[in-house]
Order: structure tokens, then C-alpha cells, then sequence
């Protein structure tokens, strides 16, 4: 039988109070650049991870079909209205000034497909006689009036953290219940290398070092951290640079089926650089950011290069000790594992090996 809970004056006093302090203030524009400046802003410098507009690791790969990009398309040729795109400012260097999607990433690839006459239109309900057309199909001064319609943005500022985007992204992708990518792999690869991520995710020890909050639990982000350290650690020299979700899919469902498999050995590697961090980085403030008398979680990037690194070095010495850390304030490390540092191969090998060189004190 359920009780119903009486809602008195101090619950609504304590719930106005919870309101006030988990309110965060967000500083946000509203701009509009026309297609013609804005797919640019995507592309130019793409292939190095330097272009201003950039999609961050948390976001998907392309996920629309060619109908849904050609019914996109088809809304913007109407002059109908299509949702705001949210990014964030988030660069450190102002040569940069990087913004990153938030939402939005399946338009702005849309565009970019179209513009350059990789996206033929299909399946159009309203204008049927631009089934088959590309973008240089149009008569010139469609493509000219096209390429000067406006997208209009939320832009946040630079004081909006990663914690703040991350769950804005959230929040604004509630309406689908698709499952993230490693509650797929729970579903889709089964195995004994799955069960110990599993295990190793559950440690008290890792989760404080962390410092992973409810949410983050719910969504399973300690077993994904879990997998990138063992992917990385044990195959980065193979990593592409590109879609990193394939990536640790591949690892898993490889090691899922190894028959060399070595449960004991890995389950103490993960110990021993557990063990390394709270021990010789100060209240392990290198793995997560104190932010007054509270903690935020640590980023992805950040996570991988110190804890790899730090399982590498200790491959080549167990016994080491290290005569300092203070490498992990310097402009270098904090250069290579911002939020909108590149996740290209070469990157990804310099910031690894970068913090295991350091501690063996070359």
C-alpha cells in the first residue's frame, strides 16, 4: 500500500531551498549565421579537429537516414521553422574560439552533406520534383537564396562548464529513450570481459576517485570509463582518431572472445593504478576538479591520459615512485586534455605517453 506524503510548509521551504542551490546561472546569445557560413565553420579544418563549429566525443555519429537529412531539406526550402542549434564557447585560447554542438549535430552534418552534393533528395511529400536533385541540381539562384537562409543559435559562453553541457544535452534529447552506447553493449555483447567491467565499476575506490554522480551512475559511465582504460591501455597504438564508440566496441567484443583472456592480471593492473593515483596525486585532485566544497566529475580525455599513462609507466617499473607530478599543471598537459582537445591518433599517443614519461622521468 502506498502512503501518500503529506506536503507540509517545511517541505516546501526545503524543496524552494533545493531549487535555489541547484540552480546554476547560464550565460547565453541568440545569433543567426546563414547556411553559407555556417556549414563552413564546420568543415574548414575538420580533418585536423580545428574547425570553429566541432562535434564533442559524447555526441553520436550520424544517425539520420538519407530521408530524414532530405525531409530536413525539404523544411528549410519551404521556409518553414526548424528548432535553434545550441552550442557552447569553450575554448581556452582565444586564436581558437571553438564552439562545440550541443544539439544540433544531425542538422549542421545534413547541411554540409548537401552543400557539397553528397545528399540526393528522395522521398519528398511536398516538393516532389526535387526528388532526385543535389545541390548543384538547383537553379542558381536557389542555391544563392538556399545558402542565405539563416540557422539561428543558442550560444553559451565560456562560464558554462562541460558538467553544464553535458547535462544540457541531456535534457534536451529526454524525448528519446534510445539507449546510450554502453547500455547497448550490455544488451548486444555479453561475456567474461563484460562481467569484469562490470565488477571493476562497482569499486568504492574508483567511483570516490571519480567522484561519478547519480546520474552518471544511472547512465552506466563508470563501466564506459571502465572499458576506455583497458582499451586504450591495451590498443591506443591502433586507435583511428574517428568514431572512438567503434573503437571500444571492438575491443570489447575482442576480448569478449579471447581465449587468452587474463581476468586476475587486469583486475590487478586496474588496482595498482587505482592505488597509484590516490597515493601520490594530492586527494587525487588530478583525476577530478574541486570547485569549492564540491566535486565534478572528471572529463573523458582527462581520465584516459592520466590513467593509462599511469598504468604504463607502472608496466615498465611496479615499483616506482615518482619524484613529482606537479607535470600535470602544466600548460602542455592542460593544452592536450581540454574540453576541446583533439581525439585524433596522434593527440590521443602524445597526452598518454606524455604523463607515463613523466613519471618515469624521461
Amino acid at each position: 500500500m502506498v502512503t501518500q506524503l503529506e506536503i507540509t510548509d517545511e517541505k516546501k521551504e526545503s524543496a524552494e531551498i533545493e531549487i535555489r542551490n541547484q540552480r546554476k546561472p547560464v550565460d547565453y546569445n541568440t545569433i543567426e549565421y546563414p547556411i553559407e557560413v555556417l556549414v563552413p565553420k564546420y568543415l574548414d579544418g575538420i580533418k585536423e579537429d580545428k574547425n570553429e563549429l566541432f562535434i564533442p566525443d559524447y555526441q553520436r555519429e550520424m544517425a539520420w537516414d538519407d530521408d530524414k537529412q532530405s525531409k530536413f531539406i525539404e523544411s528549410l526550402l519551404l521556409g518553414l521553422p526548424i528548432p535553434y542549434i545550441f552550442v557552447a564557447d569553450v575554448s581556452e585560447s582565444e586564436d581558437l574560439a571553438r564552439l562545440e554542438i550541443i544539439d544540433g549535430t544531425q542538422r549542421i552534418r545534413t547541411l554540409a552533406r548537401f552543400i557539397n552534393n553528397k545528399l540526393k533528395l528522395n522521398n519528398l511529400e511536398k516538393l516532389k520534383s526535387l526528388n532526385g536533385f543535389t545541390f548543384n541540381d538547383l537553379p542558381l539562384p536557389r542555391q544563392r537564396r538556399f545558402q542565405r537562409t539563416t540557422i539561428r543559435m543558442i550560444q553559451l559562453t565560456e562560464e558554462a562548464d562541460e558538467e553544464v553541457r553535458r547535462d544540457l544535452f541531456e535534457r534536451i534529447n529526454t524525448g528519446s529513450v534510445e539507449l546510450n552506447e554502453m547500455e547497448k553493449r550490455r544488451g548486444i555483447k555479453p561475456g567474461k570481459f563484460l562481467d569484469l567491467i562490470e565488477e571493476l565499476s562497482k569499486q568504492k575506490q574508483f567511483r570516490q576517485l571519480c567522484s561519478f554522480t547519480e546520474t552518471e551512475i544511472n547512465k552506466r559511465d563508470p563501466q564506459e570509463f571502465v572499458l576506455r582504460f583497458f582499451a586504450f591501455l591495451n590498443n591506443y597504438q591502433n586507435y583511428s582518431g574517428r568514431k572512438v564508440h567503434e573503437f571500444l566496441d571492438n575491443y570489447l567484443e575482442q576480448e569478449n572472445k579471447s581465449d587468452s583472456l587474463n581476468i586476475d592480471l587486469m583486475r590487478n593492473e586496474f588496482d595498482s593504478m587505482l592505488n597509484f593515483v590516490q597515493n601520490y596525486f594530492p586527494d587525487a585532485l588530478h583525476i577530478y576538479r574541486k570547485i569549492k566544497n564540491c566535486y565534478e566529475p572528471t572529463t573523458r580525455i582527462k581520465f584516459e591520459s592520466i590513467t593509462v599513462g599511469v598504468a604504463l609507466a607502472l608496466r615498465e617499473n611496479p615499483q616506482l615512485i615518482p619524484q613529482s607530478t606537479s607535470f600535470l599543471d602544466s600548460k602542455e598537459f592542460k593544452d592536450c586534455t581540454k574540453s576541446d582537445a583533439s581525439s585524433s591518433q596522434n593527440k590521443v599517443t602524445c597526452r598518454i605517453e606524455y604523463v607515463r614519461d613523466r613519471l618515469l622521468g624521461n
